[in-house]
Order: structure tokens, then C-alpha cells, then sequence
């Protein structure tokens, strides 16, 4: 399966998982939270991955810890505004990494951006921009999330250079682990067992899939393609997020909303021609009975 489709289908996990986590941190609190997901994602790549840590070597093993530690601050900035704004709110900020990480590769690294990535980035902040005013968030909550967005943008042009030197499952579990170190010195103060299915389905979920699974696919997938382009498809994640927010939390976008998301996707497919034959894919699939 091609790179591009596996990080849409990432991206519509990371959008679901909106709307659980809220319902989660509402019940149980917010470190303790993350500490367990991340210990779940650690537990999840522990047994294919364990013989193969000792091939990054001490510099892939400081690269893995770096993008690890972006990881746990990104998450626990992203779900400290979640729980201060709507659903939709987060997904729409989140995806302002779409900006910020072509001009923190530029400004880090000296990557060139192509003309095509330049627009589809323009074309996306204007989706967001048009989609950033119909929720009914909270300023505290969305700034938060603003600075979750830019670690995310950090960690993604720091994938980019790491991703094509070392083994993806190695390097993903080093990066769960250092998350979930972090998290558990946060989380000391409130920590307590987690009930009913609520916490547990959120835990299971954001887990094995948002986090083990889904970050193994953005590693192997940016072996293959820029940070700009990996950013530009994960823009889908605040359309996912508008969707699911619409359907089980309640969220209403409108016209002006919804034509946010058909910009988003417009600049998508002028950046990315293979995310444009994805999104055709997903247009002509069947819905469900």
C-alpha cells in the first residue's frame, strides 16, 4: 500500500480519537491519561521491536528520544486545549502544521519547498482559516493547541531527517517509550486506575492505533516522502475530526465550514497528486448500508 494512503488512513484514526479523548480527560485525569496511552503504544511494539533498538546506535537512539519528548509535550498541549474547546476547535487548529512545518524545515534545515507545496500550504491556510471561524472554542483552550501544533511541526521536519536512516519499528518504540517517561513524572499527582469503557476504549484505541500504529506509519512513510507533503495530508486529520465531531459530539459546521474542508482538500491535491487519486478513492467507495 502506498505511503500516502496509509497516512490518510492515519489521519481518520487521529480524527475519530478527537471525540473519545474529550469524553476520556473529562472523566479521568489528563497525564494519567497520556502516561497509559503511551505505555499501551510501548507495550504494542515491545515485542517486535526490542531486538532491533540496538541498531539505531547512540545517535538514532538521541534522534528517537528527541522526537519522543516533542511527542509527549505536542499531546499533552493538544489534550490541555481539548479540554478547554470543542472537538472540531482542536482538529481545525492542530492541522495549522500545515504552515509551520515547511517554514520550520526551511528555517532549521534549508529545504527547499516546490511551488506546487507552496500553494497547496496557501490553499490549506485558508481552509483552516475559513474553518477557524464557526467553532465555538475557548481562546485559553485554542492557544494550546496552536503550541501542541507547532511541537508537531518540529517533530514532523525532525522525521524527515531521521526516518530514512534507521529501522521505523526501533526508532517508534524508542519514541513511545520517552513519551510515556515523560508523561508518568507528570502524571505522579493524579494518578489513579482507569474505569469503565469510556477511559479503556479511548486508552485502547489512541493507544495501539493513534499511537503505535499510527506514528510506525508516518516513520516508514517519511523513509518516502517530505515533511511538507506528510503535513499536507495530515490536514485531512481536522476534516476527519469535523466529521466525526458531527456525528457523535454534536459539532455543526455549515456552509462556511464545510468549504473549509473542500479548500483543505483542494490543496492537498494540487501540493500531492497521489493524495489527489486517494481522495477520489475515498469519494467513489460505497457508503456503508
Amino acid at each position: 500500500m502506498k505511503p500516502l494512503l496509509l497516512l490518510v488512513a492515519v489521519t481518520a484514526v487521529w480524527g475519530v480519537t478527537f471525540v473519545q479523548v474529550k469524553d476520556a480527560v473529562a472523566i479521568y485525569p489528563l497525564f494519567a491519561f497520556l502516561a497509559l496511552r503511551f505505555a499501551i503504544a510501548s507495550c504494542t511494539l515491545a515485542v517486535p521491536a526490542a531486538t532491533r533498538v540496538r541498531s539505531l546506535g547512540r545517535a538514532g537512539l538521541r534522534g528517537a528520544a528527541l522526537a519522543g519528548a516533542l511527542l509527549g509535550g505536542g499531546y499533552a498541549l493538544q489534550t490541555a486545549g481539548l479540554e478547554r474547546t470543542s472537538v472540531s476547535s482542536t482538529g481545525f487548529i492542530t492541522g495549522m502544521y500545515v504552515v509551520l512545518t515547511p517554514l520550520l524545515a526551511l528555517v532549521f534545515f534549508r529545504t527547499r519547498i516546490g511551488a506546487a507545496a507552496w500553494c497547496g500550504v496557501l490553499l490549506a491556510t485558508v481552509g483552516l482559516a475559513l474553518l477557524a471561524g464557526v467553532h465555538g472554542g475557548s481562546a485559553v483552550g485554542d492557544l494550546l493547541v496552536l503550541a501542541g501544533a507547532a511541537v508537531y511541526s518540529l517533530q514532523i521536519v525532525l522525521m524527515e531527517r531521521y526516518a530514512p536512516r534507521y529501522d521505523a519499528v526501533a526508532f517508534t518504540l524508542v519514541e513511545m517509550v520517552v513519551a510515556f517517561l515523560g508523561l508518568s513524572v507528570a502524571a505522579i499527582p493524579s494518578a489513579a486506575v482507569p474505569h469503565g469503557w469510556t477511559v479503556w476504549g479511548a486508552l485502547l484505541v489512541t493507544g495501539i492505533f493513534a499511537s503505535a500504529l499510527g506514528f510506525l506509519v508516518q516513520t516508514w512513510a517519511q523513509r518516502q516522502t517530505s515533511a511538507t507533503r506528510t503535513a499536507l495530508v495530515f490536514t485531512l486529520e481536522p476534516v476527519w475530526a469535523a466529521i466525526f465531531g458531527y456525528w457523535l459530539a454534536g459539532d455543526r459546521l455549515g456552509a462556511l465550514g464545510w468549504g473549509g474542508c473542500a479548500v483543505i482538500m483542494a490543496g492537498i491535491v494540487l501540493a500531492e497528486p497521489a493524495a489527489a487519486r486517494t481522495l477520489v478513492r475515498l469519494v467513489r467507495r460505497p457508503s456503508p448500508a
